[in-house]
């Protein structure tokens, strides 16, 4: 379905503090929500679209099952929401929360998907993501959700609602450490390390020499304090760049 308005500035734009108070009632002002879909599978992209296609307040304008398509078509489409999952297979969801709120800061960002490890909802989160929702959700959670993002508030399941009040009321999510300091390179380099690749191979990827390769790993040793493979892996995976298991 092809959306051929796009609706202005939300009348509904309510902060919200990963709050308990999740759901919103919109009426009859709800405006027609335009959707980026992003996942990993296809049958869930097309299983989502084909449900959303049917409901008169959404419209899906793309879909992709990639990290970096999801920031280009961003910023042609510039939806209003970009329901996006976690594992992707060239760049990490968090880093392209990063990147598309980086150029379009007005798109909400609700991450679908079936990992409910704080390591994983958190680094959404400070990522920018307004909202994180399980796949274990019924449809019209998922409706629920939307509009509650689209309307300016944050949106949790409720299996994971404790995980981010816990963190909240530590102080952590304030906290600014080495690892926020880190390029969007050195975080990309951070990753392909982390899921094995040589200096070689990170070079020819990532469109850069071997010896800026070796620089960039020398830099995050030195800005994350570790002295390993093994210890650059255990901080990757700590902050959700990849899901490898040591």
């Amino acid at each position: 379905m092809i959306c051929l308005t796009k609706p202005g500035k939300s009348d509904y734009s309510i902060p919200d503090v990963y709050g308990l108070s999740l759901i919103v009632d919109l009426g009859n002002k709800m405006k027609e929500i335009r959707l980026i879909l992003v996942d990993d599978h296809k049958l869930v992209l097309h299983s989502i679209a084909q449900s959303l296609g049917r409901e008169k307040d959404f419209c899906v304008v793309a879909e992709t099952n990639t990290g970096k398509s999801a920031v280009k078509l961003a910023a042609d489409h510039r939806p209003d929401i970009m329901l996006i999952g976690i594992s992707m297979p060239d760049m990490n969801s968090m880093e392209a929360c990063r990147q598309i709120l980086a150029e379009n800061p007005a798109i909400k960002v609700l991450a679908l998907t079936m990992h409910s490890e704080k390591v994983y909802i958190m680094g959404m989160l400070n990522a920018g993501a307004s909202g994180y929702i399980l796949k274990s959700c019924t449809y019209k959670e998922l409706l629920t959700a939307l509009k509650t993002v689209f309307s300016g508030k944050v949106y949790l399941s409720r299996e994971i609602a404790h995980l981010v009040a816990d963190q909240t009321m530590n102080g952590e999510s304030e906290t600014i450490d080495q690892f926020s300091q880190l390029s969007l390179r050195e975080r990309e380099v951070l990753q392909l390390i982390a899921e094995g690749y040589t200096s070689k191979k990170i070079a020819n990827k990532q469109n850069i020499s071997h010896r800026t390769v070796d620089i960039h790993r020398n830099n995050l040793k030195k800005k994350l304090d570790v002295h390993s493979i093994a210890g650059l892996t255990k901080v990757a995976i700590s902050r959700g760049l990849t899901s490898v298991n040591l």
